[in-house]
């Protein structure tokens, strides 16, 4: 044996009474008041929000630039962000992937990945669609049209 000092477990396990003070399980009331409470957001809500952000950025950017290049760059960079989302959105809401627990998790893997790529793809793929592009205004528009997602967080919250 070791001169080391064995360490006690930091995790409270099932049977510890420590772990779990102040826990109590929710009724089937409760759990339905909190669902009506704390309504999820629809992912189409969302890809949605995403689009008039993008928009909204390309018009701005077509006025303060006066480019139709940066405009349509603009453009491109919203589409990078709400035609993978608008897919993993038809795919997350889709009847297999909501049959189980597991059908749902897979579900949620295959249908990020495949947005990740579509995303990849659609980067590769700019300089070949747009001539002249800009890609500062086009990753800035795909950034903002990313951070809609937090708007849609804090809108469900108030």
């Amino acid at each position: 044996m070791s001169d080391r000092t064995i360490r006690s477990d930091p995790w409270p396990h099932e049977g510890d009474a420590a772990g779990y003070e102040g826990f109590k399980p929710l009724t089937q009331q409760e759990a339905q008041a909190l669902r009506a409470k704390e309504r999820p957001v629809s992912p189409w809500r969302v890809v949605r929000l995403q689009a008039v952000a993008g928009v909204v950025v390309a018009a701005l950017v077509w006025v303060i630039m006066g480019e139709r290049s940066a405009g349509l760059s603009a453009l491109y960079g919203a589409a990078v962000a709400v035609v993978p989302g608008a897919l993993m959105a038809r795919g997350m809401t889709s009847r297999f992937s909501s049959m189980s627990p597991g059908h749902s998790a897979v579900s949620f893997m295959l249908w990020e990945m495949l947005k990740i790529a579509v995303s990849v793809v659609l980067l590769m793929l700019a300089p070949q669609i747009l001539q002249p592009l800009s890609w500062p205004v086009l990753l800035v528009t795909l950034l903002v049209c990313i951070k809609v997602y937090w708007f849609a967080l804090l809108w469900r919250g108030r």
